[in-house]
């Protein structure tokens, strides 16, 4: 999951990030089984931000708003496996409620 971070860290706000994050979170849903709930709900939002965006046109500032949004929700996804189960149903609740927009 560290992986993931950083390499988000270093992307562009723009909408081949979120298409390249839903691969790689539905890769590591396969690989990862333990945490599949958690790489499939990332996927999911990713992929609902791409639908509510494609064909049209973007602005800067809530692209920027949104991968802020993004950023925050896969450290906060990060940090969760290390949780108690408990917690860890929790985090991903908060995740599957969460839009980025």
């Amino acid at each position: 999951m560290t992986d993931l971070y950083d390499w988000l860290v270093g992307q562009h706000p723009g909408l081949r990030t979120y298409a390249s994050l839903q691969r790689k979170a539905l890769e590591l849903a396969s690989t990862d089984a333990e945490h599949g709930a958690l790489y499939h709900l990332l996927a999911g939002l990713a992929g609902r931000h791409i639908e509510s965006y494609d064909e049209e046109p973007l602005p800067a500032d809530v692209a920027q708003q949104a991968y802020q949004r993004l950023l925050t929700t896969v450290g906060d996804a990060e940090r969760s496996i290390r949780l108690p189960p408990s917690e860890q149903v929790k985090a991903l609740n908060r995740l599957a409620a969460t839009e980025l927009v």
